[in-house]
């Protein structure tokens, strides 16, 4: 897969990137804006579906990954594999992710949000 078009910066994306961070901004801080892990946990929490509660480091690590795997799923990276028997959702790895730079990785995971957002409908970006 050519992911060369997820990782170069648009006006576009860069905006809707604006209004997930308000978003979250609105809803979740105290003002500040919130970083991409900050974001992707979140995401994960909202994937694993147990609502809010307190989460050990292992599990804070496992939410970060559920995120990942959720997000890049659309893509051809990854196939939802059901449930485990304590509800965390578990993924198959079905294509590595070809050698990024730092900054690439970064872009590629603020379009993968972006479309999570768009696709479950959370932000209309369009308005």
């Amino acid at each position: 897969m050519d992911i060369s078009k997820f990782t170069e910066e648009s006006s576009s994306n860069t905006n809707k990137w604006k209004q997930i961070e308000e978003f979250f901004q609105q809803n979740f801080t105290d003002g500040e804006r919130p970083d991409l892990d900050t974001i992707l946990f979140l995401i994960g929490v909202q994937e694993l579906g147990q609502g809010k509660k307190r989460f050990k480091k292992d599990d804070k690590l496992n939410l970060l990954h559920i995120a990942v795997c959720r997000v890049l799923e659309p893509f051809g990276f990854y196939r939802f594999d059901g449930l485990d028997p304590d509800g965390w959702p578990h993924f198959e790895l079905l294509e590595d992710l070809p050698p990024l730079k730092t900054n690439e990785q970064t872009l590629l995971m603020k379009y993968a949000v972006i479309q999570y957002f768009d696709d479950q409908k959370i932000i209309n970006f369009e308005s």
